[in-house]
C-alpha cells in the first residue's frame, strides 16, 4: 500500500472520499471539510494547514483520514500547550505537528476512513504506521489522532501510541417517548428545575423553531452568523467561519444541519447550530445578541435533546466540557486521543504524565457519575444500550 498527502480535499472527488466507511459523521464529509477550506476557516494562516491521508492499493482508494499540519494548538481541544512550552524552553520545535482531527470541533468518531469489503484491521494499521512514518521522515516533532474511536485507538496502541483521555458530557437516548417522559427519569429536584429553566425563556416572550440547513434564508444566515460572531469575539475567540462557509454547509449539508432559532416576536434573536448523523446530534456553535435568562440552555441542550428524541436519535454531543451540563441530563463520558512524539527524551517525558493523567481523568468521571440526575433503573437502561 502507498500512503499519500494532499494539500487540499478539493484534490480527491468527493465521490471517491465519501465512499468510504465513516463518512455517516457530518465533520468527516467532503461537504463540510471542502467548505472550511474554501472559504479559509482552514489554511495555513490560521494554523491549520491540509495534509490528508490517502491509502491506496493497486491504484484503489482503500483508506483515507482528515489531517492537518498545525503551526498551533487552537482549536484542537486536546489540550497539549504544555508539551508544546518544553520543547520551546529545550529550544527544539514543536511546530509543526501533523493531526488527524475535525477542525475546531471536539467530535468523537472514526478519523480513519475505510474501503467498505475490505479487513478493516490491515487498514487501520496502514494508516497508524504510514502517519508514523510520514512525521519522522518529515522531521516532525508529532502526530496525534484527536478523539478517534474505540477500534481505532485499539490499532494504534498496537502501534506503539500513546493514549490520551479525556472527559465530555453526552445525552443517551434511554428509549424516551417525549421529553416529559426524559424528566420522568429524573430526581424530582432536578425535574422541576429543568422545568423552571425552560419557563424562564417562555416567560421573556421567546419561541424556539428548528430548521435544517436548506431551510435557511439569506437573511437568517446573516443573522445567525452575527450572533456567533459577537459571542466568540466577546469570549476572546475569532470566528474563522464566514458567513458564506454557513451558508454553503446548509446548502450542502441540508437535513445533516441543524439550527434551533430563538425569535422574540418573530425576529431572530439567538441560535444554536447542529449536525447530525444516522444515530447522533452535534452541537457545535452558539450566539446570542444578548443575554437572556436560560436560553442557553434551551437552545443547547433542551432543544437538542427534544430533536433527538423526535428522530429517535441515540446520542447528542452538545460540545467539549462543562459539569454544569450533568444535571442537565448529561453524563460523563470518556474521550479518547493517540500520540506520538519522534523524540524520545519527550515522548518518555509525555508518556509519564499521562500514566499519571489517566486515573485522575477515569477519578474525576468516576465522581461525576456519582451525581447523575437519574433514577437507578435510568442509568441501568443507559448502560445496556
Amino acid at each position: 500500500m502507498e500512503l499519500q498527502a494532499i494539500p487540499a480535499i478539493g484534490d480527491i472527488s468527493a465521490a471517491q472520499w465519501n465512499a468510504l466507511a465513516g463518512t455517516d459523521n457530518p465533520f468527516l464529509r467532503h461537504e463540510f471539510l471542502s467548505a472550511l477550506e474554501t472559504h479559509g476557516a482552514v489554511s495555513r494562516e490560521n494554523g491549520w494547514a491540509p495534509h490528508h491521508l490517502l491509502l491506496w492499493q493497486d491504484g484503489e482508494l482503500m483508506g483515507a483520514a482528515p489531517a492537518y499540519l498545525k503551526g498551533n494548538s487552537r482549536g484542537e481541544f486536546v489540550f497539549d500547550f504544555a508539551w508544546a512550552h518544553a520543547y520551546e524552553r529545550n529550544g527544539l520545535a514543536y511546530y509543526p505537528k501533523l493531526i488527524i482531527a475535525v477542525p475546531y470541533s471536539p467530535i468523537n468518531g472514526p478519523r480513519m476512513l475505510l474501503a467498505p469489503g475490505y479487513p478493516a484491521e490491515g487498514l487501520r494499521q496502514a494508516l497508524a504506521d504510514g502517519a508514523r512514518q510520514m512525521v519522522e521522515e518529515m522531521e516532525l516533532s508529532s502526530v496525534h489522532w484527536l478523539f478517534a474511536d474505540a477500534k481505532e485507538i485499539e490499532a494504534l496502541q498496537d502501534c506503539d501510541y500513546s493514549l490520551r483521555l479525556g472527559c465530555q458530557y453526552h445525552w443517551y437516548n434511554a428509549g424516551y417517548a417525549d421529553f416529559d417522559d426524559f424528566l420522568a427519569g429524573m430526581s424530582s429536584k432536578k425535574r422541576k428545575n429543568i422545568r423552571r429553566e425552560r419557563r424562564r425563556v417562555s416567560d421573556q416572550g421567546l419561541h424556539l423553531r428548528t430548521l435544517h440547513g436548506d431551510e435557511i434564508e439569506p437573511d437568517l444566515w446573516d443573522a445567525l452568523h452575527g450572533f456567533y460572531a459577537k459571542t466568540f469575539y466577546e469570549h476572546g475567540n475569532l470566528p474563522v467561519i464566514s458567513r458564506d462557509c454557513f451558508a454553503e454547509l446548509g446548502k450542502q449539508m441540508t437535513d445533516r444541519m441543524v439550527v434551533f432559532v430563538a425569535e422574540d416576536a418573530g425576529r431572530p434573536v439567538a441560535a444554536a447550530i447542529c449536525f447530525r448523523s444516522s444515530d447522533t446530534l452535534f452541537g457545535r456553535y452558539w450566539g446570542s445578541e444578548r443575554d437572556y435568562d436560560g436560553l442557553h440552555f434551551e437552545a443547547c441542550y433542551y432543544q437538542g435533546i427534544e430533536y433527538c428524541i423526535r428522530h429517535g436519535l441515540t446520542r447528542f454531543e452538545p460540545g467539549a466540557q462543562g459539569e454544569h451540563k450533568v444535571p442537565r441530563g448529561f453524563l460523563p463520558t470518556l474521550t479518547r486521543s493517540a500520540h506520538h512524539l519522534t523524540d524520545a527524551r519527550f515522548r518518555a517525558a509525555v508518556d509519564d504524565f499521562l500514566d499519571r493523567e489517566r486515573p485522575a481523568v477515569h477519578a474525576f468521571a468516576a465522581d461525576l457519575m456519582r451525581d447523575a440526575p437519574f433514577r437507578e433503573e435510568v442509568l441501568e437502561q443507559i448502560n445496556r444500550d
